[in-house]
This record gives structure tokens, C-alpha cells and sequence, in this order.
């Protein structure tokens, strides 16, 4: 449902009518994509202090402060517009928190994007994999999001980031590719490159893609 342009459409058309109790219907339609690019792009430093429900909370009265602006000329559809205020809310947060301290954990590597906060390899491993509730399994658990993590430090950072806005913040073909200013072709061939690369490394390492 958070992908059917018909609806999205309709409540667009009761933003434009004044209706503003759309907007918090449109918000909570994308609700769950949103926060999982929160979840892939805060700093591991602010887990623990920030979650998740409040940079949504902070970006959803964001959203109604700029609401008129967005409705007068921008051209970007809706859920991008609002993964765009999520996203500067959240670097509002860690700027707050972190301040110059901002930059790259040791061992590993930013995912491509630019402005938004980026998102580390060892966050898109632990997601890659899921999360396994038997404490008998932390261990393996973490000698695999290790590996993965690896083989994507190796990827190139344009692959890294396909792979997080395809398989995790679960964009469209057409929103992708907006998003990274290339074409829907060339995206969709650069995702299933990035995967093969990613497969690739992972049988290369040692032990292979067990598990992974």
C-alpha cells in the first residue's frame, strides 16, 4: 500500500484542498520505510540516547512547517520529500550529540550518499543478516555480520549504497534512481552488479557464504 500512487495521490490532492490531517495519514503510510532508514543511517554512537521514534516524531512537525513550501514547487514525490526532511532531522541530531566528532568509525566505510548522514557498513551487514534471537547463536552471529561487513567495505560505495536503498529502505526502481541522479536502467543494472560483487566476495572469503 505505501507504493500505490493512487492513494498517494488522493493525499496529496486533500494537502492541496487544506486538509492537514493528510499529512499525518501520509506520514504514517511510509512510516515503517522511514524508519528503517533511520535505523541504517544513525550513528552507532547515538544508539542508546536517540531512537528512532524520536527523529520521526521532531521530522514529522519538520514536515508540517515546510508543508506549504513542498506544495508550491518542489518536484519530488511525496515519500522522497519526506525521507528528505527525515533525513535533515537526523542530521540535526547528530550534529547536536556529536558535533565534530562526526566522522567514520575505524574499520569501516561510509555508504555513498551526500548530504544525508551516512550509514556504515557494519550497520547494512547487521541488517543484511537479521537478527538472531538465540543467545547460543551470538557468536556465529557476530563472525558473520564481520565477514559480510568486510565484503562490503570492498564494494565500491555507489554499489553499497544501491544495495541499502533497494533491499533495506525498500525503494522503487524510480525512486532510486532519483535519488542517486542516474537513470532507471542504469540503476537497475547497478544493483544487480552490486549483488553479484557482493556474492562474489563473500564465496571468496574464507569459510564462503554460509549462513550469509
Amino acid at each position: 500500500m505505501a507504493n500505490d500512487p493512487s492513494d498517494t495521490g488522493q493525499l496529496v490532492d486533500r494537502l492541496r484542498a487544506g486538509d492537514r490531517q493528510a499529512l499525518t495519514d501520509l506520514f504514517q503510510r511510509h512510516r515503517d520505510r522511514l524508519r528503517r532508514m533511520v535505523e541504517l543511517r544513525m550513528d552507532a554512537r547515538l544508539q542508546g540516547r536517540v531512537d528512532a521514534s524520536d527523529v520521526l516524531q521532531d521530522a514529522f512537525l519538520d514536515a508540517a512547517t515546510s508543508l506549504d513550501t513542498y506544495l508550491r514547487g518542489t518536484d519530488l514525490p511525496p515519500f522522497l520529500w519526506l525521507r528528505c526532511v527525515v533525513s535533515q532531522r537526523l542530521s540535526r541530531y547528530h550534529r547536536r550529540h556529536l558535533g565534530t566528532k562526526m566522522r567514520d568509525a575505524d574499520h569501516e566505510v561510509s555508504l555513498y550518499r551526500n548530504p544525508l548522514p551516512q550509514a556504515s557498513s557494519a550497520a547494512l551487514a547487521s541488517m543484511l543478516l537479521g537478527r538472531l534471537t538465540s543467545p547460543s547463536d551470538a557468536a556465529i552471529r557476530a563472525e558473520q555480520v564481520l565477514r559480510v561487513q568486510e565484503a562490503l567495505n570492498a564494494l565500491d560505495p555507489l554499489d553499497r549504497e544501491v544495495i541499502a536503498l533497494r533491499q533495506f529502505e525498500e525503494l522503487s526502481r524510480a525512486e532510486t534512481a532519483q535519488v542517486l541522479g542516474i537513470t532507471e536502467e542504469a540503476g537497475a543494472k547497478r544493483y544487480m552488479r552490486a549483488l553479484r560483487r557482493l556474492k562474489a566476495v563473500l564465496a571468496a572469503q574464507p569459510g564462503g557464504p554460509e549462513g550469509t
